[in-house]
């Protein structure tokens, strides 16, 4: 925010280490059956469908959907596919005097981002552990050897490797339910960071393999789910169980915002993500507060709640109250947790549409590194 509004002091509201949802009796009431697999056999990723580029979309969404459901997925079908490899089926060409063999390409690549993971990781806003933890485990994966005989090109295989060290370190973020994930444009950041590092040179885009290589395609069958299902369990505890404790027993969560805001000097911003603004806005209905200027939710299911008959305050199709302050909502369409709220409060709302360019679920934690996000607020900022 010091960016955007420097004279703007910031002060948090923590309720989750003490009022946030917790399993009582530590999950007993689910039939825990398997885990979470990367490419094994028990994983989501099927069989390859060969397309014209190794993503569907303009911006690489949906490669990097199925690259955070399995990291080492477009290795796995580079190596697979044998597409332009000299040494592959078919392949004669001998190798350079003193060159690494193909299986020992990649590893030795990925050597020369020795020392240098830590600066890659903060320059593009990524926990360093993560991207050194992702090395670690891209190094010692056995696909590396066939993506290494496969791909003969060796900057094309530095952005393949790029991509899947971006992709672990993401996928374990997720996996972590860390509140913040980068946005697009800072995971493609760390992407060409990585593969320059590697010896790649920088092009005009680094979300695609070409033609030559296929996207792995999700098949995910119900019997997928069920062996699944602690690893899905786990990712949706405790957000989801937060959100229906609190629509059973929210008064503690709306009384210790309320408490939190009349420690602040008014004009007071509450700025609340995902159950946050439901919590804020909630609160703010229910006792009208002077202090508060402006009410910004971000990536909030508020509306959907208030049209569904669900927001404990507000029930539709009651008007807002005259004392709540002014409301920014900002939403990502691709955060599936992101609503609108002009349509439902017209003239007492402002939707704002950003672009967090990551799929969902990881649009949802991804607005706070997104430069757009401050740019809407610092300009409602009384």
């Amino acid at each position: 925010m010091r960016q955007f509004a420097p004279d703007v002091r910031t002060a948090s509201c923590y309720w989750g280490g003490e009022l946030g949802a917790r399993l009582g009796a530590g999950g007993l009431s689910v039939p825990y059956t398997g885990g979470r697999s990367r490419g094994g056999p028990d994983g989501e990723i099927g069989t390859a469908e060969a397309i014209g580029t190794a993503d569907g979309t303009a911006d690489g969404t949906e490669l990097w959907a199925d690259l955070y459901r399995d990291p080492l997925a477009e290795l796995a079908a580079a190596a697979g596919s044998g597409a332009g490899s000299a040494s592959g089926p078919g392949g004669s060409a001998e190798l350079p005097l003193g060159a690494a063999l193909p299986a020992e390409r990649p590893r030795a690549l990925l050597c020369a981002l020795d020392g240098h993971v830590g600066d890659i990781a903060r320059g593009a806003g990524l926990p360093a552990p993560y991207l050194a933890a992702a090395v670690t485990e891209l190094a010692a994966s056995a696909v590396l050897s066939g993506a290494g005989a496969a791909v003969p090109d060796e900057e094309e295989l530095a952005r393949l490797l790029a991509r899947a060290l971006v992709a672990v370190a993401l996928a374990a973020l997720l996996d972590a339910d860390a509140p913040v994930v980068p946005d697009g444009a800072a995971r493609d950041a760390a992407v060409a960071a990585l593969a320059a590092r590697m010896g790649a040179r920088p092009e005009g885009s680094e979300r695609g393999l070409g033609a030559a290589l296929a996207r792995p395609v999700l098949r995910i069958a119900s019997h997928q789910v069920v062996r699944r299902r602690r690893a899905l369990t786990e990712a949706a505890h405790p957000a989801a169980a937060d959100v229906m404790l609190y629509l059973a027993h929210g008064e503690p969560l709306r009384r210790r915002l309320r408490e939190a805001v009349e420690e602040l000097e008014p004009p007071v911003v509450v700025i609340g993500h995902s159950l946050g603004g439901i919590i804020a806005l909630d609160a703010l209905i229910a006792s009208p507060s002077p202090r508060v200027a402006l009410l910004v939710t971000v990536g909030s299911q508020a509306p959907f709640l208030y049209e569904s008959g669900a927001l404990p305050g507000l029930v539709h199709p009651e008007p807002l109250p005259e004392h709540l302050p002014d409301w920014l909502n900002v939403y990502d369409r691709r955060d599936l947790l992101g609503y609108v709220g002009a349509p439902l409060f017209p003239g007492r709302v402002t939707d704002v549409e950003v672009d967090n360019r990551q799929p969902f679920p990881a649009a949802h934690s991804a607005y706070w590194t997104n430069p757009a996000v401050y740019r809407a607020i610092a300009a409602r900022l009384p």
